[in-house]
C-alpha cells in the first residue's frame, strides 16, 4: 500500500482524554477514533492489527477441535430468566425494547444462547464432546468506561463453550483451552501468565484467568519466574491423543497470583527468593468451569449408553480480541511508539523513500515496493513528499517490525538500510538482499 493512497490520520500531540500507553499510541498512530465514550470506529492500520489477532486465536481454537459458529449481537431476556442471570447481572447490560414491546438485550456473553442452540441439536451421549465458539462484539455498560479500548463498553471477543457428558469430559476440554490460550498469546510474542482466577458472573468452580506482563498493566501480578521462561510453542501437543493434565499441572503446581488473591506469606515460603517476580500485568483471557450451572435450568440433556437423561456439563472460554490490541502496546513499546510483533503487525515493513523526487530513489523504492508484494511481503510504502524526519518519526510511531530506508548517498553505493524496529538495528545491505532477508 502506498502512504500516498492509505487512509493513515495520525496525530503529533496527545489527546488529553488518554490516560494510558496503548490510547495514546493508538490515537495517535491513527488507529482508532473514538464515536462515544467506550465505543471506538476502527481505521484501516487498527482494522488490520484487530483481524491478524483474530485470525491467530482462530487458529488455535480450530486446532484444539472447536468449530465456529456465528451468534447474533442482540438476544431474547427469556433465556437469560430461565438461568436465573436477567436481574442479576447488573446495570452492565443494555436491556432494549422492540417496537413489539419485548424485552431483548445486547449480549455481554453468551452462555445461555449457545446452551439453547445447543439443546435443540443434541439428543445422546453420541452428540458430546462438542466445543463451539463465534468472534463477535459485545456491550458492557461500564460505568466509567477508560483506557480505550483496553476498557471500552463495545468490544470483540472471542467466547467458546464446551458440551461434555460428565465432569471428567469437560476437564479435558478445559485443559484444551488451557493449552491452545497459552499457544495463542505465545504466537502475539506475549508472555502470558494463567492465575487462579474467582469465577464471577459467570459462576463455576474452576477458573483461571491468563495475565500478559507489561509494566504499564492494572494490576500487580506475583510468580515464579519458571513460568515466564517456559516455552510452551517449544513443546509439540497432540490435542487428540495426548493427555494435557502433565501440561496444566506444570503451570499450576508453582505459585501465580494476582493482588487480589496473593498471600504474601505464602509467596515467601514457596517460591525461592531468586525465583520470585513480582510484575505488572493486564488480563487478555479467562477460562471457566462451571458444571451443569446452565444446561439444569434451561433443559440441555442428552441421554447416557444406559438410557439415563443427564445434564451436559459446560465450560465456557473468553479472549478479549480487540482488548488484545491495546495489551500488545502496553507489553511492546518505547518512547517513540508502538513496537509490533511481526505476527500481529498491520504491515511486516515500511519502505521509505527519502527524496521523491530523485529519479533513482522513486525507480529503486518502486521495484523494491514491486518485488515485497511478488514475494508476499505486506508492505507501506512511504512514498510522500514529507521531510525525512517526519517520515522516521511516523514509522516509528506505527511501530511496523522492518524499515527500508532508500536514500541517494546508499544508493550511490548501491545499498539501502535495513532497520529492526524492535532494538533499533540497522544495516547497509543491497536492494536484493533486503529483500531475501524480508522474504524468508
Amino acid at each position: 500500500m502506498r502512504l500516498t493512497r492509505y487512509f493513515l490520520p495520525t496525530l503529533k500531540e496527545t489527546p488529553a482524554e488518554a490516560q494510558v500507553v496503548s490510547h495514546r499510541l493508538m490515537l495517535r498512530a491513527g488507529m482508532v477514533r473514538q464515536a462515544s465514550a467506550g465505543i471506538y470506529s476502527w481505521l484501516p492500520m487498527g482494522h488490520k492489527v484487530l483481524k491478524n489477532i483474530e485470525q491467530i486465536v482462530r487458529e488455535e481454537q480450530d486446532r484444539a477441535g472447536a468449530q465456529e459458529v456465528l451468534m447474533p449481537t442482540i438476544q431474547s431476556s427469556d433465556l437469560w430468566r430461565q438461568s436465573g442471570r436477567y436481574e442479576d447481572y447488573g446495570k452492565e447490560m443494555l436491556r432494549i425494547r422492540d417496537r413489539h414491546d419485548r424485552e431483548m438485550l445486547y449480549g455481554p456473553t453468551n452462555e445461555e444462547l449457545i446452551t439453547d442452540i445447543f439443546r435443540n441439536g443434541a439428543r445422546s451421549y453420541r452428540d458430546v464432546p462438542r466445543m463451539l465458539y463465534h468472534i463477535q462484539w459485545k456491550f458492557r455498560d461500564e460505568v466509567r468506561p477508560r483506557f480505550g479500548v483496553m476498557r471500552g463498553r463495545e468490544f470483540l471477543m472471542k467466547d467458546n463453550y464446551s458440551f461434555d457428558l460428565d465432569q471428567a469430559g469437560a476437564i479435558r476440554a478445559y485443559n484444551k483451552m488451557f493449552v491452545a490460550y497459552l499457544r495463542t498469546f505465545a504466537r502475539m510474542g506475549l508472555k502470558a501468565i494463567p492465575m487462579e482466577a474467582e469465577t464471577g458472573p459467570i459462576g463455576g468452580n474452576l477458573s483461571h484467568e491468563f495475565i500478559i506482563l507489561a509494566d504499564t498493566g492494572e494490576t500487580e501480578i506475583f510468580c515464579h519466574r519458571d513460568l515466564i521462561e517456559f516455552d510452551i510453542l517449544g513443546s509439540g501437543v497432540d490435542y487428540e491423543n495426548d493427555d494435557l493434565q502433565p501440561i496444566v499441572d506444570s503451570w499450576t503446581k508453582v505459585y501465580a497470583r494476582t493482588e487480589d488473591m496473593h498471600e504474601a506469606e505464602v509467596f515467601e515460603r514457596e517460591v525461592p527468593e531468586d525465583k520470585q517476580v513480582r510484575r505488572r500485568g493486564i488480563e487478555v483471557g479467562h477460562i471457566f468451569y462451571f458444571g451443569t450451572k446452565y444446561s439444569e435450568p434451561l433443559g440441555a440433556y442428552v441421554s447416557t449408553q444406559d438410557g439415563e437423561s443427564v445434564p451436559v456439563h459446560m465450560g465456557s472460554y473468553g479472549v478479549g480480541v480487540s482488548r488484545l490490541v491495546g495489551g500488545i502496546i502496553e507489553a511492546s513499546h518505547d518512547d517513540a511508539g508502538i513496537i509490533w510483533p511481526e505476527s500481529v503487525a498491520p504491515f511486516k515493513v515500511g519502505l521509505i523513500n527519502l527524496k521523491t523526487s530523485d529519479s533513482a530513489c522513486a525507480g529503486a523504492c518502486d521495484e523494491l515496493y514491486r518485488k515485497l508484494q511478488e514475494a508476499g511481503v505486506s508492505v507501506l510504502y512511504d512514498d510522500t513528499e514529507e521531510s525525512a524526519g517526519a517520515k522516521f518519526a511516523r514509522m516509528d510511531l506505527i511501530g511496523l517490525p522492518w524499515q527500508i530506508v532508500v536514500g541517494p548517498r546508499g544508493l550511490k553505493s548501491g545499498t539501502v538500510e535495513l532497520k529492526r524496529r524492535a532494538d533499533g538495528v540497522r544495516e547497509e545491505l543491497s536492494p536484493d538482499s533486503a529483500l531475501s532477508k524480508l522474504a524468508a
